[in-house]
């Protein structure tokens, strides 16, 4: 089937599945239509290459046009990860308000094996739109495939040029969690990351480096966390070590939590000898202890951005120009971060 923008193609028609199935376009539309009178290797046969070509009958075709499935699908990585059960109650709320219903399909691994197998099943599903947030790169478009008409938005990944994305400020949040720590006088600032594989991580990795370079500072060799508290309580011991960390930033707040915890088994306090910035905000941050310094970002407003977009394309029966919608977010200083040693 040609493929054109991405995972969106030239729609199969019934006329393409008699030719394949070596049938009349008669017997394609009463298999379709589950009419009786077809033989069961011949229905099997059609169905088979209706499944080859990606083809709906001409009723579902209609009803994707016309948004009459009135279903969102979700394919995201993780449910249990910071902020994805929040934007996902958001993206169903918005999607209630306007008369659609969520179908959610999780990838407890984000392979692209795993990635494309829930591309895969939710081809097979009658949904309007798909809203996608893997965390890890999107397959190559020309080995996915979904039915004609079904309209994408990517959050939290690279879509490249491909279709709509919405995003935290990944590198304005970096940014302000550098200057602050820049500003209280320390020399420079120490990060531990997120998982390689994390388009997040990478992000804020990536912006973490520009700032120091930006303003001159020393860039130190970053230590590779996996978000979880335990690989930042095994980067904090490393980093205790060394009497030139004086401000780390880690890239989220389950790392941070680590830190403050190796930190204080290692006697160096926080924030009087070492300042200690996280990224989320989450729900205890500001009950850690000390208080967690941390760029808060908007899982919710993200969800609601996710749904209008993909209901903005439904209405319009046209997909949206490619590109990314940048949802602010903002730092919260707490009790963490201070001036460093004399």
């Amino acid at each position: 089937m040609e493929q054109k923008g991405g995972l969106r193609g030239k729609r199969t028609s019934i006329t393409d599945v008699a030719a394949a199935a070596g049938v009349s376009t008669q017997t394609v539309s009463r298999v379709a239509n589950g009419f009786t009178g077809v033989l069961p290797a011949t229905r099997e046969r059609v169905l088979g290459t209706m499944r080859a070509l990606g083809y709906r009958p001409n009723s579902a075709a209609r009803a994707l046009r016309h948004g009459q499935f009135k279903t969102i699908g979700v394919i995201l990585f993780r449910l249990s990860a910071t902020g994805k059960s929040e934007t996902v109650e958001a993206i169903t709320a918005q999607a209630a308000s306007e008369g659609y219903t969520i179908t959610l399909i999780p990838v407890d691994v984000p392979t692209q094996h795993n990635v494309l197998g829930a591309f895969s099943r939710m081809s097979e599903l009658a949904v309007d739109a798909v809203i996608v947030f893997i965390e890890s790169d999107l397959p190559d478009a020309s080995i996915v495939e979904l039915p004609p008409d079904v309209y994408v938005v990517v959050v939290d990944s690279d879509a490249g040029d491909r279709y709509r994305t919405i995003d935290s400020d990944q590198d304005g949040g970096t940014r302000s969690a550098v200057a602050h720590l820049l500003e209280l006088g320390h020399r420079t600032v120490w990060h531990v990351t997120g998982p390689e594989a994390s388009f997040a991580s990478r992000r804020r990795t990536r912006s973490w480096r520009l700032a120091l370079e930006s303003a001159g500072r020393p860039v130190p060799p970053p230590v590779t966390g996996d978000w979880s508290a335990a690989s930042g309580h095994a980067a904090g011991l490393v980093l205790a070590e060394n009497p030139d960390c004086t401000a780390v930033f880690a890239a989220n707040d389950q790392m941070a939590l680590g830190l403050l915890r190796a930190f204080q088994e290692r006697g160096r306090p926080v924030p009087g000898e070492i300042s200690v910035v996280g990224f989320d905000d989450i729900p205890g941050a500001a009950y850690f202890a000390p208080p967690l310094t941390t760029v808060r970002q908007d899982f919710a407003e993200v969800g609601r951005r996710s749904a209008r977009a993909v209901l903005r394309q439904i209405r319009a029966d046209a997909a949206a120009p490619p590109g990314t919608d940048i949802v602010p977010t903002r730092l919260v200083v707490r009790n963490s971060t201070a001036a460093p040693p004399a």
